[in-house]
């Protein structure tokens, strides 16, 4: 990644959002770009709980034997297929065979949110994932997740609004957690205009992050043009000087 825009975005995100919790970076790779591989897992796991441990600076990175969880091999692209009878599983179960999640109301229209977007195809056997300040030169971020409380949330909404300068800068899919910060801003990366992912809000997900936060996800080539963009934004009225107040004084 380049260096000028890492440093930038340093000085401008302590500049306008003090105290804040800076961001992390996933890519797919075929080296590990000095993460720590994490091992074959025997059980389900969560990597949206794992992913506590990047936030606080460490890199991880993940092959699809890593994950204990079937949703997460498939948002995170290690595989195009889910689990029999999922479209059950995230909706109404089947008596005496298996509880459902009751996330959606029909297997019906599991099956038809399954096609949207589609698979993804990653460009590596490993998806790494990195704080921002640990990013170097030889990585390649597909983009930038956010995990953060309404202030935040309400800065980096509108500064998505305004790079873009459209209303539909920003979207809500459903999904998982891990959809929502990596297959839905993947997706989003390989389109003309891409928009920014606002999520976590699945219930299963919720306890892995903290209370009052939600995530929102960046795709990279939409990220860069947000950084350029602050100095110029509404980050630099008095509007938003009320709210950076706010965040200092909580710090």
């Amino acid at each position: 990644m380049d260096r000028t825009l890492k440093n930038d975005f340093l000085v401008r995100w302590g500049k306008y959002f003090p105290g804040a919790a800076l961001p992390i970076v996933f890519f797919w790779s075929d080296g590990l770009h000095g993460a720590t591989l994490m091992p074959r897992s025997e059980r389900w796991s969560c990597v949206i709980g794992e992913l506590a441990r990047v936030r606080k600076g460490e890199s991880l990175a993940y092959a699809g034997e890593s994950l204990g969880c079937g949703g997460a091999q498939r948002f995170l692209g290690f595989t195009a297929t889910v689990r029999p009878k999922f479209e059950y599983f995230l909706s109404c179960g089947i008596p005496g065979e298996m509880e459902g999640e009751r996330y959606i109301k029909t297997p019906e229209a599991v099956k038809r949110w399954l096609g949207d977007p589609p698979p993804l195809q990653p460009a590596g056997s490993r998806i790494i994932f990195k704080r921002w300040d640990r990013v170097d030169e030889a990585d390649n971020p597909e983009g930038v997740v956010f995990i953060a409380p309404p202030d935040v949330l309400s800065g980096l909404y509108t500064l998505a609004v305004f790079s873009s300068g459209g209303h539909d800068a920003v979207i809500c899919p459903f999904g998982s957690g891990c959809s929502a910060i990596v297959h839905h801003p993947s997706a989003e990366q390989r389109k003309d205009n891409s928009r920014a992912v606002l999520g976590m809000f699945d219930p299963s997900a919720r306890p892995c992050v903290p209370a009052g936060t939600l995530s929102f996800a960046v795709p990279m080539k939409k990220f860069t043009a947000m950084v350029r963009d602050m100095d110029d934004s509404f980050l630099i009225t008095p509007t938003w000087d009320a709210v950076r107040k706010r965040m200092a004084d909580s710090k």
